[in-house]
């Protein structure tokens, strides 16, 4: 799965670089070392459309059209504190923050169990507790001990153990549509304006974005774009808080700390294929 996820990611990439001379099949295939037939099927498995419309949800002009477009959904969404229709639509996530006690202490008393687990994006790097899951992020080719070192940095007083085959199953169940209602803990670690920027995240509905500045209109602080891009920055649980959804008013990508190509893909997936409930509303919660 990594190895294919790569080949994708380098085609997106070709993609983003050349997307103002409409790059061909042949083309594609050749840059990713398939043939015409192979590459085609490949990518069609991984996003279920062709290249070519593939390349449609990378433009910036589409991606603006969709801010704009988003805003009347996003009103509703964050008006009854209910995420739309989508790929996590479920389940029910909860956020629960660390008391300002347990931050002073580090993780002083918790158990961590991490390790890695292949996803549609990659190979991922991820750490669960019993309170719920602390950190989500895509790590490519990188070390899994600097991932377990900032794991560390971040929890110093924990007690952190490595097992890749629990971490597959708790996390590897995530990234299928099929997954049903199971619910989802995160326990997260952050200032109160992140956490507050955090949950506002999970209420933007799955093949929708949204600007920073109407992030920061929609807590209240429309002064506070800088900081609310700040406060995704510092996100640790890559694509269940969706700071993917997340771009520039002028429709481009801007930042991502997993890589542009990956924020892309996640982007377009979720527009190409996002499955409604037969109500039309989401089974997705955020507390308040």
């Amino acid at each position: 799965m990594n190895s294919d996820y790569q080949r994708i990611e380098n085609a997106i990439n070709y993609l983003r670089q050349n997307a103002a001379s409409q790059p061909g099949l042949d083309e594609l295939a050749r840059k990713s070392g398939l043939s015409p037939y192979h590459f085609q099927r490949l990518f069609r498995r991984w996003a279920g459309v062709s290249p070519k419309q593939f390349l449609k949800y990378l433009t910036v002009q589409h991606a603006r059209e969709l801010i704009e477009a988003s805003t009347p959904t996003l009103d509703t969404s964050f008006a009854v504190g209910l995420s739309g229709p989508g790929r996590l639509h479920d389940h029910f996530v909860t956020v629960e923050a660390v008391t300002p006690g347990e931050l002073r202490h580090r993780g002083n008393g918790l158990e961590i169990t991490c390790g890695l687990t292949d996803s549609p994006f990659g190979r991922a790097f991820a750490a669960t507790t019993d309170r719920g899951i602390c950190r989500l992020e895509f790590v490519g080719d990188e070390s899994v001990d600097a991932a377990i070192q900032r794991l560390s940095s971040a929890w110093p007083q924990a007690v952190i153990a490595r097992d890749d085959a629990a971490v597959a199953r708790r996390i590897g169940q995530l990234f299928k549509q099929d997954a049903g209602d199971k619910e989802i803990k995160l326990l997260v670690q952050g200032t109160n304006f992140q956490i507050q920027v955090w949950r506002a995240l999970l209420r933007i509905p799955p093949g929708h974005i949204c600007a920073y500045g109407q992030l920061a209109d929609y807590i209240g602080r429309p002064d506070a774009t800088r900081a609310v891009a700040s406060a995704i920055g510092a996100n640790a649980i890559a694509y269940l808080i969706p700071c993917h959804r997340v771009l520039r008013a002028s429709g481009e990508p801007g930042g991502y700390r997993w890589g542009l190509a990956r924020k892309q893909a996640m982007l377009a997936r979720e527009f190409i294929d996002k499955p409604k409930s037969k109500s039309g509303r989401s089974n997705l919660a955020i507390p308040a």
